[in-house]
C-alpha cells in the first residue's frame, strides 16, 4: 500500500468497525481530505463503546490499524 493511499484505507477500516443498524452511521462518515468525519447525533455514543457491535468504538481499532501499516512500512 502507498502511503498517499493510507487516509481512504483507514477511512475504509473505519467504516467496517462502525455498527449497523439502519446503516445511517456509515452512510453518513465521509473522508474529508485526510479526516475521517462521523457527521451524525450519535457518533461520539457509538465511539465511545454503546454497541455491542464495535464495543471498543471506532476510533482506536482504526488508530490501531493505521500504527500496523506504518511499522510494516517501517520494516521494509
Amino acid at each position: 500500500m502507498e502511503v498517499a493511499k493510507l487516509p481512504k484505507d483507514a477511512y475504509n477500516f473505519f467504516v467496517r468497525e462502525t455498527p449497523r443498524k439502519s446503516g445511517n452511521a456509515r452512510k453518513q462518515t465521509k473522508l474529508q481530505g485526510n479526516t475521517i468525519n462521523a457527521d451524525y447525533p450519535y457518533a461520539r455514543r457509538l465511539d465511545k463503546g454503546y454497541s455491542k457491535q464495535a464495543p471498543r468504538g471506532m476510533t482506536e481499532p482504526t488508530v490501531e490499524y493505521i500504527e500496523r501499516i506504518a511499522k510494516q512500512k517501517i520494516r521494509k
